[in-house]
């Protein structure tokens, strides 16, 4: 579904991807784990249209080259991301951001008043208060509603980066059981950047490790959780 061939992204001189390779396959959850500054956030944007590429970079999406399109037309092809940080509209209500979510589908209201059931229903809180401004909401909360903004436009590809972020022990692992949810009913397929590789590879059916800007690493999500040098760099145990 998804291919990253020999992507390269610089800010200004300095370069932050060097050359990555990365697949995506339809139906899988594919993790991108590693440390702060390694370029996993730059990775989604890339992806997503949101920064520029060098010169030969590549990125196929559904077997058509996205490299050069601009952000809007990457969601409307079928890629919606949840950033880091939530970014929610946070004056607006809650139906007021899942709209802004379904714009690319205006034209379809009987498919959008279904994902909206669909969003509604796996996060009830939001339902609860569809009123309310963005603002007003707990950090779980807005994280809720960030990804479901982001499922309002029904996308192919799910990219969702740190949804841990800042968030209770308990309220991570209600987003995760979420994201396994619209992974496993819909169909969707997710690509996860996350700082907790724990839960991540937990949730995941393959990883890749990116440490300053290159891919050092891949294998099923299984393989890299029982890797001895996985545990020890991002799961905090010491090496035996």
């Amino acid at each position: 579904m998804l291919q990253l061939k020999n992507v390269y992204v610089s800010y200004g001189n300095i370069e932050v991807l060097h050359g990555i390779n990365i697949e995506v396959k339809e139906g899988e959850i594919v993790t991108i784990i590693g440390a702060n500054g390694a370029g996993k956030s730059t990775t989604l944007k890339s992806i997503a249209g949101l920064v520029g590429k060098k010169k030969n970079s590549e990125i196929i999406f559904n077997g058509e080259n996205i490299t050069g399109i601009a952000a809007e037309k990457i969601v409307a092809k079928g890629i919606s991301l949840s950033p880091e940080g939530r970014r929610i509209f946070p004056d607006m209500t809650v139906m007021e951001n899942l709209e802004m979510g379904a714009y690319v589908r205006h034209s379809d209201k009987a498919g959008i008043e279904q994902t909206m059931k669909f969003v509604f229903d796996m996060f009830p809180r939001l339902d609860e208060r569809r009123k309310q401004s963005g603002k007003t909401l707990s950090g779980g909360e807005q994280q809720m509603l960030a990804i479901a903004r982001a499922l309002m436009a029904k996308p192919k590809l799910l990219m969702l980066d740190e949804p841990s972020t800042g968030l209770a022990p308990l309220v991570i692992k209600d987003i995760f059981e979420s994201i396994k949810r619209v992974n496993q009913t819909e169909g969707t397929t997710v690509l996860l950047v996350e700082q907790n590789a724990k839960i991540a590879l937990a949730t995941a059916d393959r990883g890749y490790v990116l440490k300053n800007g290159d891919i050092v690493m891949e294998d099923e999500a299984s393989a890299l959780m029982a890797n001895p040098d996985i545990r020890a760099a991002y799961l905090g145990e010491k090496k035996q």
